[in-house]
């Protein structure tokens, strides 16, 4: 079953040359119980897909087709106003990537705690504090402390688990982390993906965790989805996605991994650079430039995402045995699996 269902979401913005699509045709499942790594370079649509699963999205930005269905919830671009506000918080946790900077330094915790409470009807805002204590405190942060503290006077690792706190509060169901680990020490990074994996497996959420390392999300995902040029490529349950990849681009970002064991030489740097919105493809498909295996029609039609078996879906032209093997000459450039 999934909490969350998105089908064929383009988002677009406006540029000095027209509106133009950072999101295109996206659809994708949240599953409850389940979490779902969503991986690219910088600048494949990644943040701009889970901020329109709050209806966030940004001037000059806008959903303009899709649907972005929340159980016990609608369409979520069909809502505005108090029902918006509601579900935001209320069925959709959200911890942005530089937590730091949603919270205001001007007010402790707590207090920011009760404006959250008041600002979705909360009718118990004790419980609701202490709700947040016990969060707190078995994120291993001691939850008094913390409820009487400004921002500046918490670690990152601190403040992204308040910002973990503040999301599931108000009992959310849905999940969703924008770069977790970002701009943290390795400790801190391990400490905060294993609270991620063990607040999901207490509540049975359905989480999604936005991210540029494969390694840190191959540690805690059930399931990857792979974006570039704004559109899903490849998705599937993560260990099969990592051990068979099936789209050129998943596969050399997989061959792009840094390796602490091994042959630390054998990771290779893409090939290019990824498009932005100006840049990328308007016909055909977006990766082709940058891939090895580019035939001809690679260049006219833009591939579909479709499935392969029941539990997979890519976006390719080429048959996934080629990618897998190799065959056409794979550059150096496109690495084999870690």
């Amino acid at each position: 079953m999934s909490e969350v269902e998105v089908r064929d979401l383009t988002v677009e913005y406006q540029t000095s040359v027209g509106w133009l699509p950072a999101v295109a045709g996206a659809s994708l499942d949240l599953r409850a119980g389940q979490i779902t790594g969503l991986v690219g370079e910088s600048g494949s649509g990644k943040s701009t897909l889970a901020l329109s699963l709050l209806n966030a999205v940004p001037a000059p930005g806008r959903i303009a087709g899709g649907t972005i269905e929340v159980a016990g919830v609608g369409d979520l671009t069909r809502l505005g106003g108090k029902q918006l506000r509601k579900a935001r918080g209320g069925a959709i946790g959200y911890v942005f990537q530089a937590s730091q900077n949603s919270l205001n330094p001007l007010k402790t915790i707590g207090r920011q705690l009760l404006d959250l409470g008041r600002s979705h009807e909360v009718g118990d805002l004790r419980a609701l504090i202490a709700r947040a204590k016990d969060l707190a405190n078995r994120m291993g942060l001691d939850g008094d402390r913390v409820l009487d503290s400004y921002q500046h006077e918490l670690s990152g690792g601190m403040r992204q688990r308040v910002g973990i706190v503040f999301a599931l509060v108000l009992n959310a169901k849905v999940l969703i982390l924008d770069e977790p680990t970002t701009a943290l020490d390795m400790l801190s990074q391990a400490s905060v993906l294993d609270i991620v994996r063990k607040v999901h497996d207490e509540n049975q959420l359905s989480t999604l965790i936005i991210t540029h390392d494969i390694g840190a999300i191959s540690e805690i995902a059930d399931r990857l989805a792979v974006m570039y040029g704004g559109r899903i490529v490849e998705d599937g349950p993560l260990l099969e996605v990592l051990r068979r990849p099936t789209h050129p681009y998943t596969k050399a970002l997989i061959g792009a991994t840094a390796r602490i064991t091994g042959d630390v030489d054998g990771a290779r740097a893409l090939p290019g650079r990824p498009p932005d919105l100006t840049t990328v493809a308007r016909a055909g498909c977006v990766f082709r430039d940058r891939c090895p295996f580019a035939v001809e029609v690679c260049a006219q039609t833009e591939p579909e995402l479709h499935s392969f078996d029941s539990e997979r879906r890519r976006a390719c032209h080429v048959e996934p045995s080629t990618v897998l093997t190799g065959t056409t000459g794979t550059p150096a450039a496109v690495g084999e699996p870690a």
